[in-house]
């Protein structure tokens, strides 16, 4: 066998895949230790305030929850880790275009997929006349609630990607309707991030067609309280959809201010809060011309 050139290994990407292939062959892939791996990889995904890394070495846990969901094509807990992590990579660092509407389409596949394996009330939802699909959501209960929201947030993450698309708003009230239904139960899914997308859903549209700012900043004021100081991800929401929405200046710049003056160090919440720095900066500097 031919040695491979250590310039293989000298890149993130490369050096995150041989880390992750040695742990699988390490434990074996066992029941005990793919659960710790999996848990120990996104910690340190979510501890990570080096973005450049991530977005070099993420492709390599996305591949790596792809086989294991290959491997065990009903177990939710995979499904639900693939829906919302290719979700949040398409968001953060894949542009608009076919390559974000093909991630987004493996991320809702594995949405809907992950509800469907958590209750068979699930399976299908996104495909039901809106009789069946009220029905049918009721059925789901606070067990479900990791899976609906992961449901959930692969489907806004597919509407973002296919915005244009008169499909999208056949489905927003759909969507607004099960995140409405999941704040309601009685789950730790049903915090800050369940409250910030309505937040955006509100604010997406007219309000002839749905939409509805006032409720929007009331959801949008929800998440914040439940997410506290330590999410800086729900005030670039707000002021992103609902500030520049009602051409707010004075809150658009106070809450994005806000996110550049706090310490995006906390735990279990550095990377989204380093990414959420960036994309105030980003609609600081654009603001002149959108105001």
């Amino acid at each position: 066998m031919k040695d491979v050139p250590m310039r293989v290994f000298s890149r993130p990407a490369g050096r995150l895949m041989v880390v992750l292939v040695l742990a699988i062959a390490v434990m074996g892939l066992s029941a005990c230790g793919l659960p710790r791996l999996d848990s120990q990889l996104q910690q340190s995904l979510l501890e990570q305030d080096d973005v450049e890394l991530v977005r070099a070495g993420a492709p390599a846990y996305l591949l790596l929850i792809d086989s294991l969901i290959a491997g065990d094509p009903t177990e939710a807990r995979w499904l639900i880790q693939g829906a919302r992590l290719y979700s949040l990579y398409a968001a953060a660092f894949v542009e608009e275009g076919e390559r974000a509407r093909r991630l987004t389409a493996r991320a809702f596949d594995y949405g809907q997929r992950a509800l469907c394996a958590r209750c068979r009330a699930g399976c299908g939802l996104a495909e039901l006349s809106p009789a069946d699909f009220a029905t049918r959501l009721q059925a789901l209960d606070a067990a479900e609630g990791d899976a609906l929201l992961a449901f959930c947030q692969s489907w806004l993450a597919w509407c973002q990607a296919h915005k244009g698309d008169l499909r999208v708003l056949a489905v927003l009230p759909r969507l607004q309707q099960t995140l409405e239904y999941l704040v309601t139960l009685d789950t730790p899914a049903a915090g800050s991030e369940a409250w910030q997308y309505l937040g955006i859903l509100h604010s997406l549209r007219p309000a002839a067609l749905g939409g509805d700012p006032q409720r929007a900043r009331c959801c949008f004021e929800q998440a914040l309280c439940l997410g506290g100081t330590g999410d800086l991800t729900v005030k670039v929401a707000y002021a992103r959809y609902y500030a520049r929405l009602l051409y707010d200046r004075e809150l658009h710049d106070r809450l994005l201010h806000e996110v550049l003056q706090a310490d995006p160090r906390v735990a279990g919440r550095t990377l989204p809060n380093v990414l959420a720095q960036q994309q105030a900066r980003q609609l600081l500097d654009s603001a002149d011309g959108y105001f």
